[in-house]
């Protein structure tokens, strides 16, 4: 029997991760910034938020934040026409269009020994002080509720700021041949994360989950096994999780890539939910869901390069597939499997919108 009635967005999900009555599938959704531009090309009237409303979006992201060791201190090196070099605020030197996102040239990483981590970037990481405006995040949470959004935080677990600082190359070489240095890069990621998800529940910010960002994995496999990843960064997940458990809200990881060789240390963690379950590296939810429903949420899994085909069939049947899958366990929430890309026209994506609202009922 399904719920009747209209249910706020904070209900709805948390009715999800409960696996309660709903009345439809939770829904949000993530978009390069040169797909906006496209459809405000093509007679969208507004900005990425108006899109969301159409979507009828049930989830409020109350702050972002990616603790760096020199915040404030990036700078450009140079530029051209097209591209500049910078060196950000992680020490990282990389070449980035100027004119559309994508993934940048990466330079080199400043990081590149235990004995910089140790003199340099740790203590600058520990000495930075609170990386999250608070103010703000009180007022985006204030504005959640208000809406009747499900409220979280957003930010970048240890895993990808140990990349971020030191490169893959660097990290996975050192993960092998001096693993308690990687060790100790995320324990100190993770404090300073901590430290400032503890300053916003201070001001009273008592948010309902936790979406930390970390791509661990690629098409294939993960990047490292599953036992180097138990060793050393999964204790950091679990500390996130159950920082999240310990004041009462969820836990959702996002990363892209194939994480089947995870999954089941993601359950002992006691994570609540993956996301975007990145269908082109082998993640689908008519497998996953079966096994795992009952122990963890799936947010996603719908497949972009299907929508890129403008082909309404194609996407018609990717979609029906993946939310009937999700709908089985009462445990899914709706997304496409990474971030809609500016291949999809416009029209195609209001036919995608009017397929999740008609397949996303219960």
């Amino acid at each position: 029997m399904t719920t009747q009635g209209s249910l706020t967005g904070r209900e709805r999900v948390n009715r999800m991760f409960a696996r309660q009555d709903q009345d439809r599938i939770p829904r949000h959704e993530s978009f390069w910034p040169e797909t906006i531009t496209r459809w405000q090309e093509e007679g969208l009237s507004g900005e990425q938020s108006d899109v969301l409303d159409l979507l009828e979006s049930d989830f409020g992201q109350v702050t972002w934040m990616w603790p760096s060791p020199f915040r404030g201190q990036g700078r450009t090196i140079q530029q051209d026409a097209s591209t500049r070099v910078v060196r950000d605020e992680h020490g990282k030197l990389a070449r980035y269009w100027k004119n559309k996102s994508g993934t940048p040239e990466h330079l080199g990483f400043d990081c590149d020994s235990r004995e910089k981590w140790e003199q340099v970037y740790k203590p600058a990481l520990l000495n930075t002080g609170l990386q999250v405006d608070v103010h703000a995040a009180k007022r985006a949470f204030r504005r959640a509720r208000e809406l009747g959004q499900w409220a979280y935080v957003a930010g970048v677990e240890s895993f990808e700021q140990t990349r971020t600082m030191m490169g893959d190359e660097i990290t996975l070489m050192g993960m092998m041949e001096y693993p308690e240095w990687i060790r100790d890069v995320s324990v100190t990621c993770t404090d300073v994360m901590l430290r400032n998800l503890d300053a916003i529940v201070a001001e009273g910010v008592h948010f309902d989950g936790l979406w930390t960002y970390g791509d661990m994995a690629y098409n294939h496999a993960t990047m490292c096994s599953p036992a180097t990843y138990r060793e050393l960064i999964w204790p950091d997940h679990k500390r996130l999780a159950m920082w999240a458990h310990a004041h009462n809200m969820k836990f959702i990881y996002h990363t892209d890539g194939d994480i089947n060789g995870v999954m089941d240390l993601y359950v002992e963690a006691g994570f609540d939910c993956i996301q975007p379950l990145e269908a082109k590296a082998n993640m689908d939810i008519r497998t996953l869901c079966p096994k795992y429903g009952q122990q963890l949420a799936m947010f996603g899994n719908c497949n972009v390069m299907k929508y890129a085909t403008n082909d309404r069939a194609v996407i018609e049947e990717e979609i029906r597939a993946k939310l009937e899958a999700g709908k089985k366990t009462r445990g899914y929430a709706y997304h496409s499997d990474h971030s809609v890309p500016p291949q999809v026209s416009w029209e195609t994506y209001q036919f995608i919108i009017d397929l999740v609202k008609r397949y996303g009922k219960y």
